[in-house]
This record gives structure tokens, sequence and C-alpha cells, in this order.
């Protein structure tokens, strides 16, 4: 195995496993027992591997430690992104500048996540996804292969917005289906189900599940028409 190149005032504990051609920026952490595979990139001051912290105030439950995260190869991980404990990024995804991923993350293969994105704790990304600048994918979602959102696009869990108790057995993520897209500045709300190919206008709000194959607009965000043939996941050559 070669020896990782590691850039100054790099912090990596026990356990870290690297693999081939691995190349590591200042000012990185990897934290204890990360799993890191070959030909991978982290460029300055990043964290791998972080465990989650709570706040005093937070409905959360307490985290006990949580296993390491695994980093495939062939992986880029951008400046200042951080990547937490048990999370799976598997290969050849490519994670930009200043993202966020929690906890319980697992991100599929050729998976592009922009500058700035956030995915909450308890998501599933499929294969070949792309998650643009910004957008934020609320806990507990589930999003298929060859999903596509926009930047800035929001996602919800939360129908109570706080204060009654009721709320904390209600969180539920959204779900977006192989080949669904969400257009920049949308908002889903919980528990929405985008079917497969189903398409979300820009500036939307989706307050019912959008139908496979269908593309939506407005607020609330009712039927437009049906995508476009030529449009179709189904269509293109992958």
């Amino acid at each position: 195995m070669n020896s990782p190149q590691i850039g100054k005032n790099v912090i990596i504990e026990e356990g870290v496993i690297f693999g081939e051609n691995v190349v590591v920026g200042h000012n990185v952490i990897i934290y204890a027992g990360t799993v890191i595979g070959d030909n991978v990139i982290i460029q300055d001051n990043a964290v791998i591997g972080k465990q989650p912290t709570r706040a005093k105030a937070s409905i959360l439950p307490e985290t006990n430690q949580l296993p390491a995260a695994q980093i495939g190869s062939e992986v880029t991980i951008g400046t200042s992104s951080v990547i937490y404990a048990n999370c799976h990024i598997k290969d050849n995804v490519f994670i930009a500048d200043i993202a966020t991923v929690r906890e319980r993350v697992s991100i599929g293969e050729y998976t592009i996540i922009g500058r700035g994105v956030a995915i909450e704790n308890d998501c599933n990304v499929g294969k070949r996804c792309k998650l643009e600048t910004n957008c934020y994918i609320t806990a507990y979602s589930e999003l298929g292969d060859y999903v596509f959102v926009a930047p800035c696009a929001v996602t919800t869990n939360d129908n109570y917005m706080g204060r009654s108790k009721e709320r904390f057995s209600k969180f539920k993520g959204v779900t977006i289906k192989t080949g669904g897209r969400v257009g920049a500045n949308a908002t889903i709300l919980p528990g929405k189900i985008i079917e497969e190919d189903g398409t979300v206008g820009a500036a939307s709000v989706v307050t019912r599940n959008v139908e496979i194959e269908e593309l939506v607009l407005g607020s609330p965000a009712k039927k437009f028409k049906d995508v476009d043939d030529n449009q179709l996941l189904r269509n293109q050559e992958r």
C-alpha cells in the first residue's frame, strides 16, 4: 500500500485505513476508524468521520458512538466539507466545497453533491444523482437513482413547526424516485412522494404526491402536463 500524500496540519486518528494514491490537503481532520478507498482526494479543511453532537434543547435522542465513515474509491471531497460518522460514500462520488453529509447517510456511485449542499441524517441517495448548489435534503429522505435537485430546492420533514409534542413521532422525509427532478427554489412538503420521472417546476410548492412522468407547477403545485417523451429517463443514453 502506498502512503497517502498528506498536507500540513493534518490530524489522522487511530485506525484510519487508506487505499492507494490518496491525497489529503491541509488542515484536514480524519476521525478514528475511517476507511478510505483508492485514488481519493480530500481537499483542505475537510472533516471526515465526525461524530454528531446534540444541542441540550434538541428533541433528538442521545447518540452513542457511531461506526466510522466509509469512503469509496475515486471519491473527491471538497474544501471545508464535513462528512459525519456512519456515512457510506460509494465509488466515484464527487462532493463539492462546504457540503455537509450527516450521519447514517448512503451516497450511491457517480453521484454529484454540489457546493453547500446539506444532506441531513438517515438519508439514502442513489447512484448518478445531481444535487446542485445549496439544495437541502431533509432527514429521513429517500432519493432513487438519476435524481436531479436544482439549486436552493428545499425538502421538509415536519408539518408542525415546533411546540406540540405530537410532532415527535410524525417526522417524515420526502421520497424522490428514480429519474425524479426538482427545479430551483422548489419546496417539497413532508412525506410527499415524487414518482419515477416526476418533475417539479422551479419555485413550486409540492403539497401532494407527484405522479409518474407528471410535470407539476405552481403553489400549490398542480399538474401542467405529462413530461415530454424525449425527456424521460428511459429514452436517454446512459
